[in-house]
């Protein structure tokens, strides 16, 4: 991402209502799949970014081992500070652990980006977790969203429900929860998004609403957690959550 898009996102992704929205459905998806018998187990964010969902899973989790990685090394050592967790510089392209040393491996709105190779990522996220280990990916949805807010962010593509499933399914993941989120609001994301669209205005979505905005759309996407809770799977939206599990062949 540009700098300043870093700067940003230190400063507002723990006050922005869309980061509160993505980070409480993947605490709940994270719970179901960790380990059941006592014990420490382990978990990477691979993209961490400045440190936000770090350190919700530092909170809600303070028994797990916790890593991060991300290409930048200044968001490393902010993620670092923020979530009092290892945070090291690198690419999800050539992870620098050992095979099988994640129960989880989490990646939001990574695979997306420009430099980094899908296939390659997947495979790497593959081998770092232990049998049977758990990746939970978020993803923007939609190539025909494409705006302005990735062309801030170096996001090239975007996904569907389908397109993501079969990209795991390849990457040797059997895929066991895929669904949009974000739907209620999606209509007026999307309107937006391409109203408001010019090259030139190269700056993101990443910032703070007035408190009306800001709780009408904590309300909905509260309303949308509760609905997934249940393992609905909702039939649009901004962004594409999956969760997959790690089996033993990985297809040529």
């Amino acid at each position: 991402m540009e700098r300043w898009e870093y700067d940003k996102l230190d400063r507002l992704e723990g006050r922005m209502w869309w980061f509160a929205a993505r980070d409480r459905n993947l605490v709940v998806l994270a719970e179901r799949r960790l380990p059941r018998t006592p014990g420490i187990w382990s978990a990477l964010d691979a993209g961490c970014g400045t440190g936000g969902f770090l350190n919700r899973l530092a909170t809600e989790f303070p028994d797990g081992v916790l890593f991060g990685i991300d290409l930048d090394p200044l968001a490393c050592r902010l993620a670092a500070a923020k979530s009092a967790r290892p945070a090291c510089a690198g690419s999800v392209n050539a992870l620098p652990f050992a095979d099988g040393a994640f129960a989880l491996v989490f990646s939001l709105d990574v695979l997306c980006h420009r430099e980094v190779d899908e296939r390659r990522a997947l495979l790497q996220f593959h081998r770092c977790l232990a049998d049977h280990g758990w990746l939970i990916v978020n993803l923007p949805a939609y190539q025909w969203m494409m705006s302005r807010h990735d062309c801030a962010v170096h996001n090239v593509r975007r996904y569907t429900v389908k397109g993501l499933t079969r990209l795991l399914a390849d990457a040797g993941f059997r895929s066991v929860y895929a669904t949009y989120w974000n739907t209620l609001l999606f209509p007026l994301m999307a309107v937006a998004r391409k109203l408001v669209h010019h090259p030139s205005l190269a700056t993101s979505d990443v910032r703070l609403y007035p408190r009306p905005i800001d709780a009408f759309c904590r309300i909905a996407t509260s309303f949308e957690s509760l609905l997934l809770r249940t393992g609905l799977k909702l039939p649009f939206g901004g962004s594409v959550l999956a969760v997959a599990e790690k089996e033993d062949h990985v297809a040529d």
